[in-house]
């Protein structure tokens, strides 16, 4: 059979032009691979930025209104107070608070930052790719 094969060298060619595709072939699955595997990280890593700090901010905000809810219902207990009228808040937050704020807002700068960088490096690998084809 190999004495065939070497005799002809139309079918030869043919053999060799068959490789040579199906190594191309391969090396473009293996990094069309490797883009998939990058471009899902970063999804993920920018779904789980923005997922961490839509809970933490909800968190947060549950707080506010369980806060107002009980002085609102105080209010709602006392005669001499209209359910209208809004209960007086310390206006001067504790420093505690004033520091779960700055880092608040601090994480939340930095994952929107790495969220932002993520959707850059997509969007250039996908003008890449379109002015390939």
């Amino acid at each position: 059979m190999e004495l065939l094969e070497t005799q002809d060298p139309e079918r030869k060619r043919l053999l060799e032009t068959s490789d040579h595709h199906k190594r191309a072939m391969e090396k473009e699955l293996s990094e069309l691979t490797q883009k998939t595997d990058r471009v899902l990280k970063n999804a993920l890593i920018i779904g789980g930025s923005l997922a961490l700090t839509f809970v933490v901010i909800t968190a947060l905000s549950k707080r506010r209104k369980k806060k107002k809810k009980k002085l609102a219902l105080q209010a709602a207990e006392q005669p001499g107070i209209t359910q209208t009228e809004e209960p007086e808040e310390d206006d001067s937050p504790s420093f505690i608070n004033q520091m779960g704020h700055q880092l608040l807002n601090q994480a939340s700068v930095i994952l929107l930052d790495l969220a932002r960088q993520g959707l850059k490096e997509y969007l250039a690998s996908r003008n890449t790719k379109d002015d390939h084809s």
